[in-house]
């Protein structure tokens, strides 16, 4: 090992401690986007990284990007851009990250307060962010750190964009993304993401591949108010009974997607993708750990990374999955209402070659047709709440290769090659 990097590592480990307490300090902050009242806290988080970020000698901005579509009281969360270095010799990397989280409470099955974080007797933090995505992101901060305090030179320069709204569909990314395409990215060389997962807890992975998303509303009513059961049971046709018809028409029990056309629109698999999968380091008990069940759609190895449904993560092939219904009762205990308006949400994962509009065309073909076999009077109406394209990237380009052998160098072994769930098109379009 050369002499700046045996430094650059020991001062990663005598900095271990401050680090520790950054990650701390950001899990203590419940940033949730999907949540109204918790809107204050995201902006707490923009700002607490922006105070991080120049800390550490980044030249930092906030950019606002106004209104929340369809929310018009609530102001979009900004984008925290910042820029480390200006060598025009050195090869520029911009970096992508999110500080917002998901919503979490202890009672959701969380061993400890999601919103602290705890490091257990073998060294795994855990707290809500701590993985998606805080750490990952301050993670750069600490490398930028870390070669300062041990005065080597940074070996590229980084143009970093962290957002607000990745849990809530990037609202507002898009647009600033294409904006700024040839202004503040002008001059990227490479993109890298630092909201990705490992497989298992063997070998480092490098993604090359990211699903797209489709997200849909189902929404059926009927009655001009909710209805008490007792009274109007039997006498009204009943939007519940309606919806969960609709939604169980979607998908079967083993994953398979209903929706005619839908396969067609899937790129072939080729001899040589299908070769990908025999070296890749994952067992079923992998899945079975993180599904706390072995409730798997697949019973082998190929079959689940071709399909995976793992933390939020598939491969190869399209999955549909149902979130949850807006408008009926969900509290603890017995409430018999006939609810007069219920929405159910739902939503595709897409891969290559499936094109977003031609997934919609299909899917609200679908959904109005399945509905119409009901008979039912009541009314319908199914929409699109947010969509992303699938991105792939050639595996052998030079940034893939510099990534495989920082990885070997750090954890003795070969990263595998995967593709992720997540949906990150936005920022990687400006790689071309």
């Amino acid at each position: 090992m050369s002499l700046p990097l045996e430094n650059f590592f020991k001062q990663v480990d005598a900095l271990s401690e401050p680090f520790i307490d950054r990650l701390r300090k950001a899990v203590a902050i419940p940033s949730i986007s999907a949540e109204d009242e918790r809107r204050p806290d995201v902006f707490k988080m923009g700002d607490f990284l922006a105070s991080e970020l120049e800390a550490v000698g980044a030249q930092v901005e906030k950019r606002y990007l106004g209104k929340q579509p369809h929310k018009e009281h609530l102001d979009l969360p900004p984008v925290i851009v910042a820029r480390y270095g200006h060598d025009k010799s050195k090869r520029t990397i911009s970096v992508y990250g999110h500080y917002d989280v998901q919503p979490a409470q202890k009672e959701d099955g969380w061993a400890t307060e999601p919103f602290e974080l705890s490091i257990d007797e073998n060294g795994r933090m855990y707290g809500r962010g701590s993985t998606d995505d805080k750490g990952p992101v301050l993670g750069w901060l600490n490398v930028i750190e870390a070669h300062r305090k041990a005065n080597i030179d940074f070996p590229v320069n980084l143009l970093m964009c962290f957002e607000g709204m990745e849990e809530y569909g990037s609202e507002g990314l898009d647009e600033f993304v294409r904006e700024e395409s040839q202004k503040y990215f002008a001059g990227t060389d490479a993109v890298c993401i630092s909201d990705n997962y490992w497989l298992g807890t063997e070998k480092p992975c490098l993604t090359y591949g990211i699903r797209g998303c489709n997200y849909y509303s189902v929404c059926i009513s009927g009655p001009g108010q909710d209805l008490h059961s007792g009274v109007f049971g039997g006498s009204t046709q009943e939007p519940m009974t309606d919806l969960v018809r609709v939604l169980g028409s979607l998908v079967d029990t083993h994953g398979a997607i209903e929706i005619p056309g839908l396969m067609d629109l899937v790129a072939p698999l080729s001899d040589e993708e299908i070769a990908t999968y025999s070296g890749i380091s994952y067992s079923m008990n992998n899945l079975y750990e993180s599904l706390g069940s072995t409730t798997a759609v697949f019973d082998n190895e190929q079959q689940t990374l071709m399909a995976r449904q793992a933390l939020s993560c598939q491969w190869r092939y399209p999955s549909l999955s149902i979130h949850g219904i807006e408008g009926a009762f969900s509290a603890p205990g017995a409430k018999t209402v006939i609810p007069a308006k219920v929405i159910g949400k739902f939503s595709i994962r897409t891969v290559p070659d499936m094109q977003p509009d031609d997934v919609d065309e299909l899917v609200f073909k679908f959904v109005k047709e399945e509905f119409a076999k009901l008979g039912s009077k009541n009314t319908l109406e199914v929409s699109l709440q947010h969509s992303g394209k699938w991105w792939v990237a050639n595996p052998k380009h030079w940034n893939y290769n510099a990534a495989s052998r920082a990885a070997e160098h750090v954890w003795g072994v070969k990263p595998d090659l995967t593709r992720e769930g997540g949906r990150f098109t936005s920022i990687l379009s400006i790689s071309g």
